[in-house]
């Protein structure tokens, strides 16, 4: 495969599609389900879905781990929101609920959530836990995106 493109998970019907890296930033439909690559929004994931997208994609992966008891979660999904429509489409923003994921975030080792992780090439480079606001979620995965 070229240099001048990635593969991109499409986050509707999960296929791997080539997208040329200056074509990222133009609104790219996936080649199966004609449906935009990108909307600016946290794609909700199950485990096999997870395993798809970190996998495959060759965007950088921000996952937040969370569950729906969690208050510092539900504080903090609005900020995650709003920092994956400031990295899209640099990285693919995800959200796994850990009540839904349990062998997932056990073999992950979640043990507190919210938990920030960022995969890269398919494995884990940074983690963070705790609920953080949008601006911080920014700067920590940029810090972390080329490490």
């Amino acid at each position: 495969m070229s240099t001048d493109s990635l593969h991109v998970v499409c986050p509707h019907c999960h296929t791997t599609n080539r997208v040329a890296r200056d074509a990222l930033s133009q609104a790219p439909d996936c080649g199966k389900c004609h449906r935009p690559l990108f909307s600016g929004l946290p794609v909700a994931l199950d485990e096999a879905g997870f395993e798809r997208h970190v996998a495959r994609s060759q965007l950088p992966v921000l996952v937040d781990f969370w569950a729906p008891w969690c208050g510092p979660c539900r504080a903090m999904a609005p900020q995650f929101e709003a920092a994956a429509r400031e990295l899209e489409p640099g990285m693919r923003l995800v959200k796994v609920n850990t009540e839904e994921a349990q062998a997932l975030g056990a073999r992950l080792q979640i043990r507190s959530i919210p938990t920030l992780a960022l995969f890269v090439g398919g494995r884990e480079i940074a983690r963070q836990a705790g609920a953080l606001g949008a601006a911080d979620i920014v700067r920590w995965a940029r810090s972390h995106q080329s490490a």
